[in-house]
């Protein structure tokens, strides 16, 4: 299920959101100027790319506890569907902000789409390779001429694995890439592959779960995964709501680092099925795991963009041909929109 977490922009997709931005990008976004019946308080659609989920307890967390509220902003979190692409709403006026990754905003860009990252959540790439503890594969380069599994040819499992062999001297050709599906943990269980792909905070803990031990590799080489997003036109005209969104998630992202049990106990209200007894420790589980990619490091400002990180990122991005044409990557970030440290 967490597979999903980090969505892609699908051929389809990309062109149906670059025609919704081409036409749209000048439009206003759409919930920041109703009150709703909310006082003073500005309205702001969050699109959260994947279906209710412990891995949204921040923005739960921030709405729940008035976070948000506090900055002067009244926040509809809007869960996408499986069928949705990942920026067809925003594009269309529907969303003003969207929880999105680095690699995937620049790819927006690289389709025309104005998108801009304003803070960052997960502070490391949330994917790793993982191949059984008794593997022969000790080092990366010895993924030469073995299986590796992965979802598909998008995502960031499949960004994550072209980084690591770049890393380590490799070419896609000199490994047996399978699409599996969302199927790792079953594939490595049953020996189908030699290794799979998969996110930090969920396969690796349901293989343990399983007792099945195992080795991981995790991405170190400057990629951005998911933060805050919003269109440029979005950000010239209601910059303080903006603003106000970044302050209030990373007040929600605190109190998780903190409260990891309180903050399960608040996903309750959000996440269907999540009373279950059974499900809450599995959801407890899958938060732990998560909290070290949200933490920041020390004297780090929370949010902040790395300029250098976002270069690198987008060479290996071209280089890889995961970009559709030239990008400026100065405007597809920006720190402007952090509280002040």
């Amino acid at each position: 299920m967490i597979q999903h977490r980090i969505s892609r922009l699908s051929p389809r997709s990309a062109v149906l959101v670059l025609l919704a931005a081409l036409s749209l990008t000048s439009l206003a976004a759409c919930g920041s100027t109703a009150s709703g019946g909310t006082g003073n308080l500005r309205h702001l659609t969050l699109g959260l790319t994947y279906i209710p989920d412990v891995q949204f307890a921040p923005f739960y967390v921030a709405e729940s506890l008035g976070y948000y509220k506090a900055a002067g902003l009244d926040v509809t979190l809007r869960h996408h569907s499986f069928t949705e692409g990942e920026f067809d709403a925003i594009a269309a006026g529907h969303e003003d902000a969207v929880f999105a990754g680095g690699d995937e905003t620049l790819q927006a860009r690289s389709h025309n789409i104005p998108l801009t990252y304003v803070a960052t959540v997960y502070t490391e790439y949330p994917v790793t390779l993982i191949v059984p503890a008794d593997s022969s594969i000790q080092t990366l380069a010895d993924l030469r001429g073995h299986s590796v599994g992965i979802p598909g040819f998008y995502g960031a499992t499949y960004i994550g694995l072209l980084s690591l062999l770049q890393g380590a001297g490799l070419s896609k050709s000199d490994v047996n890439i399978q699409p599996i599906g969302f199927t790792q943990v079953s594939a490595l269980l049953g020996h189908k592959v030699d290794a799979v792909m998969g996110y930090i905070n969920n396969e690796p803990v349901q293989l343990q779960k399983a007792g099945f031990a195992i080795r991981t590799f995790p991405v170190t080489q400057p990629l951005i995964s998911n933060g805050l997003a919003a269109l440029e036109s979005e950000l010239s005209a209601h910059p303080n709501d903006i603003k106000a969104l970044v302050k209030g998630t990373m007040e929600g992202v605190q109190y998780v680092l903190a409260h990891p049990d309180k903050a399960v106990e608040i996903s309750k209200q959000y996440v269907p099925g999540l009373n279950d007894p059974a499900k809450v420790q599995s959801a407890l589980n899958e938060l732990m795991a998560t909290l070290p990619l949200w933490q920041v490091a020390s004297g780090q400002q929370p949010g902040y963009s790395d300029p250098a990180a976002w270069q690198t990122m987008a060479a290996f991005l071209q280089s890889q041909g995961q970009l559709s044409g030239a990008v400026d990557v100065a405007k597809a970030y920006s720190n402007a929109y952090l509280p002040a440290a």
